[in-house]
């Protein structure tokens, strides 16, 4: 059964998870012209290491592949399509991640750390909608991903959006979604149903960036007992006009 991160299952763990192995988010934006990675906390912008980066792709409105390179700087990484993408989608692997008696978090698997009282490794995706009308691509790079099924940049600020959230391809019941990860990251606005389903309400005219998390029981494993699952849906809510 798949544990969905909350307040309360961080509550309930004695804050085994707050740390930057569990609690930070992926998502894009658009800063000067680039497409740069965010690796934070709500508010928070934090440097990592760009070769955690494990994949990028861009897609055409008819959600076909635009080669895109990965431009990877000293404290984050920069995404480089051929050409304007009207969707894109990244991921990142966090590696392994292992606690010790004293709290402390080291990244590295549980067999390189004695003692170690908890251990897992965390994967990081975002899937960023540009263009009214995209055709969304298959996306099963994704392993968690939240697909819409409305057309992200034709709803409004204020309005419901549907989605499904699906981990390696397939619905996920009792999935928190955090509908403004940005401003509220803490904040809840919906849950996924039995059919993986839910409507998130389109919080903002600039940028939304929708989230969720999940933590998944590994088993046989000497370096972890858990994977944990972060994805990011981001779009523009309301049209610009000069």
């Amino acid at each position: 059964m798949h544990r969905t991160l909350t307040a309360v299952s961080l509550s309930l763990f004695g804050l085994i998870f707050a740390n930057e192995a569990i609690a930070h988010g992926l998502w894009t934006e658009q800063r000067r012209g680039n497409i740069e990675t965010v690796y934070g906390h709500g508010a928070e912008d934090n440097a990592f290491k760009a070769s955690k980066i494990s994949g990028a792709w861009a897609y055409n409105t008819k959600g076909k592949m635009i080669p895109v390179t990965v431009e990877r700087l000293s404290d984050h990484a920069r995404l480089v399509p051929l050409s304007p993408p009207a969707i894109m989608a990244v991921a990142l692997d966090n590696g392994m991640w292992s606690q010790t008696a004293d709290k402390q978090w080291i990244n590295q698997g549980r067999s390189k750390v004695p003692g170690a009282i908890a251990s897992l490794q965390t994967f990081k995706y975002s899937l960023a909608i540009y263009q009214e009308g995209a055709k969304l691509p298959a996306l099963d790079r994704l392993k968690l991903v939240i697909v819409p099924q409305a057309d992200p940049l034709g709803v409004g600020p204020g309005k419901p959006l549907p989605v499904i959230v699906k981990l390696n391809g397939k619905p996920l019941a009792g999935v928190k979604l955090i509908g403004d990860y940005r401003s509220a990251p803490d904040e809840i606005s919906a849950e996924t149903d039995a059919q993986g389903r839910a409507q998130v309400i389109v919080r903002n005219q600039g940028l939304n960036v929708i989230a969720a998390q999940t933590v998944v029981p590994v088993a046989n494993n000497p370096d972890i007992s858990e994977q944990g699952f972060f994805t990011s849906l981001t779009f523009v809510g309301a049209p610009h006009h000069e």
